[in-house]
């Protein structure tokens, strides 16, 4: 960790906070979904902060010795697709030197090309951030390090996968006034409903795999419009993807006249119990999903819904 006098001193070192971990991933990962494959064979991680920044960024590789043995001379630390890490040395009072770190190990090959040389130039680690000399520290404390990466967000709480079990129930819904309607004229939504029920709890209970969660779990969303007091219901399968659920539209409960695989929503947590469902590319019954009104992007103000947790009375019939 550098200080004020020292960044002074070295005006072009970008780098206010350096740690070099060798072992199994330390990389704190909260917010994503746990994979099947989740060691990575990496075996060295690096973790910097520059100026400015509040968290730091990560690279793994694998580091070997490069003599031919394999066991004596100098470290080289590679990374994907042939590219250099840093190079490490230890000394007989236990520091690391590390060098030949890469100015772009953050960025991906070939970039300074697809950048341009300004962007490149602020994005890329700077002309003096090599050459460090790392003291030995506890393994606990680098791991708190990688850790800043992914924070969860306290006002948020854990991720759906967490929240909402596979055997559980749930109703989400929020309903539209006519003041509020009145100033968003452009949106088509009274009323909508995003739940589970009996049907799609024992879809899942036949044929899901909780280990896997929510991979496969199906919702209901009902939705009622300013054109048609009526409920519309749709259904969506879901697989989970980081932080979020990526939920295609189902013909399972519907009998839709095109392929509406395509259309998708995304569920994500949000602050105090609430549930946001992003709309981008209208996926919502809202609009025949086989008409053109459904085509491309969102064109109404149905993009995104903050959804209050609701009785089950309320959702499932």
């Amino acid at each position: 960790v550098y200080d004020a006098g020292h960044l002074k001193a070295h005006p072009k070192q970008k780098v206010t906070r350096i740690f070099f971990y060798y072992g199994h991933d330390p990389v704190s990962r909260p917010n994503e979904e746990p994979t099947v494959n989740s060691d990575t064979s990496y075996n060295a991680f690096i973790a910097t902060t520059v100026r400015g920044a509040k968290s730091p960024e990560w690279a793994g590789g694998w580091c070997n010795h490069a003599s031919e043995d394999g066991k004596t001379g100098p470290v080289h630390c590679g990374m994907e697709c042939d590219r250099t890490l840093a190079s490490l040395k230890v000394d007989d009072k236990g520091r690391l030197f590390l060098s030949d770190l890469q100015p772009d190990i953050y960025l991906d090959a070939g970039s300074e090309e697809e950048l341009g040389a300004a962007e490149y130039s602020r994005q890329a680690l700077g002309k003096d951030d090599d050459n460090f000399r790392l003291d030995p520290i506890p393994a606990a404390t680098c791991k708190a390090e990688f850790a800043r990466i992914d924070p969860v967000d306290p006002a948020l709480g854990p991720p759906l996968r967490e929240r909402l079990k596979p055997d559980q129930a749930f109703c989400y819904g929020r309903d539209y006034d006519a003041a509020h309607l009145g100033s968003h004229p452009d949106q088509l939504t009274r009323s909508i409903r995003v739940f589970r029920g009996k049907v799609e709890l024992a879809s899942f209970a036949s044929g899901g795999d909780a280990a896997n969660w929510p991979d496969g779990a199906d919702i209901a969303v009902t939705v009622t419009t300013r054109q048609k007091s009526a409920e519309v219901t749709q259904t969506y399968s879901c697989q989970g993807e980081a932080d979020q659920w990526r939920c295609a539209a189902s013909s399972k409960m519907s009998d839709s006249s095109c392929d509406i695989a395509q259309k998708e929503i995304f569920l994500k947590r949000g602050a105090n119990g609430t549930m946001m469902l992003a709309n981008p590319n209208s996926a919502l019954a809202i609009v025949d999903l086989c008409s053109k009104a459904a085509d491309g992007k969102t064109k109404s103000d149905d993009k995104v819904y903050r959804l209050q947790p609701m009785p089950q009375s309320a959702c499932s019939p």
